[in-house]
């Protein structure tokens, strides 16, 4: 914002950390391996979701608010946890008692998710899930900043690409796997998943245990010299009366703004979804309201409204990735949630979820997924040698061009079996926005608030999917004429335009 001010940022930046040690391969293999567990989670939620709620008898056109809880727990957890693990340390170390209990909370909602007899317990039960899987995946980013140096940062995040393509790949083609490859049924009766579905959640929730128990037991934590370097600058910070002033300022506008929002809506009868928006908007001023309240009366520690201050002066870096990420996450929760309904509707010519054709739809939507995360994990360990070629930023601008389209081919493609051409470039572009983006804001960012940051850089992935998800619903039902593959050509031009502004973001790294 103009004028912002820039004590807070300024003062934790004091102290240079010292150099860290590189590391081995197979250590960066066993801090990454976890990362396999969470994503068949993700893999599962991602293919499983929106066949779950139409199952159950969701409209297609309630199936973005449905999908809500992803984002919402991910606004709300990730930060929380980045703060915490901060500032943890016991026998497994800061980040490893996040993902190990994260991961059983996690392996607990996978059971129940499947086995939800009503839409509205399906709900309860994706936000359970995604609340859990939050926990255990926040800490991962921070656990490779940690304990990386600059210059092995990017072959770190792009291992984690690698574990978080397997992975996909493993879930999300794990129902046809079972029912090809195992004769576990793939039919369902109405009103009811099919087994393949239900086996392949248990199997997720035991993978999810193995791969993260393997991080947490063969690899260690030592306090990083840099934490006891920053910890009493972060605990003794006190911001200026101009900045105090500032956030009451900001806090106030923007209670006004939800004020407004929510009036408008209630007049206009909006969807119901922009409440939610507007809530979310009335909390975080409320919240800079309270800090500013709480140092204006002299308090040196307000807790986790802290959280809310780094916001505030988050880096440059991390405000230009934030617009970035917006038009990025926008067009993937857009593929996340139409794409079932897209292929069995443009290629299998149904909508009915109790149909053979339908099941056989949504199952090669599967093995598409997997297509891409493939493709992923595969280029993920050739993206360091083009970052380091052309720059990141220009690395991430290129593949995001690709995957723009490869949403376009979903459109213009008649045959679903030549859809895998698309799931390249689609497949490519998710690699370079799971590695380089955290690439660039590690560099950025002091080394005792990694995790914090870490945190606040997922609000700027999760606020375009509650964008999604409170506007794609009208849109397809009343400008798209209820056709689900158009929200795909409207992800498609949602990378491009992303593709564009990633050029614009100046790497920290790269500036020496």
């Amino acid at each position: 914002m103009p004028g912002e001010p820039q004590d807070l940022a300024g003062v934790v930046e004091a102290a240079p950390p010292p150099a860290k040690a590189r590391l081995t391969f197979l250590q960066i293999w066993n801090m990454c391996c976890g990362l396999f567990g969470v994503q068949i989670v993700w893999g599962l939620q991602n293919v499983n979701t929106s066949r779950i709620f139409q199952t159950l008898g969701a409209d297609v056109n309630a199936l973005a608010i449905l999908w809500i809880a992803a984002p919402i727990t991910g606004l709300l957890v990730q930060p929380i946890i980045g703060h915490l693990s901060d500032r943890t340390w016991g026998p497994l170390g800061r980040r490893r008692p996040y993902l190990l209990y994260g991961s059983i909370l996690t392996a607990i909602a996978l059971v129940l998710m499947p086995n939800a007899p009503t839409v509205l317990s399906a709900s309860l039960a994706l936000w359970l899930l995604t609340a859990s899987i939050n926990i255990a995946m926040e800490p991962f980013r921070a656990f490779v900043a940690d304990s990386l140096p600059d210059q092995q940062r990017t072959t770190g995040f792009a291992m984690q690409v690698f574990f978080i393509g397997a992975g996909a790949v493993f879930a999300s083609a794990l129902p046809w796997i079972l029912t090809h490859w195992f004769g576990v049924s793939g039919q369902a009766l109405p009103g009811r998943l099919p087994p393949s579905v239900h086996v392949a959640f248990y199997v997720g929730g035991v993978g999810l245990m193995v791969a993260v128990l393997w991080t947490v037991f063969t690899t260690r934590e030592t306090p990083p010299e840099d934490l006891t370097l920053d910890a009493p600058v972060i605990a003794t910070r006190t911001p200026s009366p101009e900045t105090v002033a500032w956030m009451r300022r900001s806090g106030l506008l923007w209670i006004s703004a939800a004020a407004i929002v929510g009036l408008c809506a209630f007049l206009g009868h909006w969807a119901r979804e922009i409440y939610v928006l507007a809530l979310m908007g009335a909390i975080f001023g409320g919240a800079q309201l309270a800090s500013s309240w709480l140092r204006g009366q002299g308090r040196t520690s307000v807790g986790l409204l802290e959280v809310v201050e780094d916001i505030v002066h988050m880096p440059q870096v991390l405000k230009r990735l934030a617009v970035v990420q917006f038009f990025t996450w926008f067009g993937l929760f857009a593929l996340w949630i139409y794409a079932t309904p897209a292929v069995t509707a443009r290629h299998y010519d149904t909508v009915d979820a109790a149909s053979a054709a339908y099941n056989a739809g949504a199952d090669w939507v599967g093995v598409l997924f997997a297509g891409y995360n493939g493709v992923a994990a595969l280029a993920a360990l050739a993206l360091p040698l083009l970052a380091r070629r052309i720059g990141r930023p220009a690395s991430h601008a290129l593949c995001l061009a690709v995957g723009a389209t490869g949403f376009a081919g979903f459109v213009l493609i008649d045959d679903p079996m030549l859809l895998w051409i698309p799931i390249v470039g689609i497949g490519l572009a998710w690699a370079s926005i799971m590695s380089a983006p955290y690439a660039m804001l590690s560099s950025a960012v002091p080394p005792g608030k990694m995790g914090v940051y870490m945190g606040i850089h997922n609000l700027f992935l999760v606020i375009p999917q509650m964008v999604a998800a409170t506007v794609l619903g009208p849109l397809v039902a009343h400008v798209l004429g209820g056709q689900a593959i158009l929200a795909l050509a409207l992800a498609g031009g949602a990378f491009a335009v992303a593709a564009a502004l990633a050029l614009t973001v100046r790497d920290h790294a790269e500036r020496g």
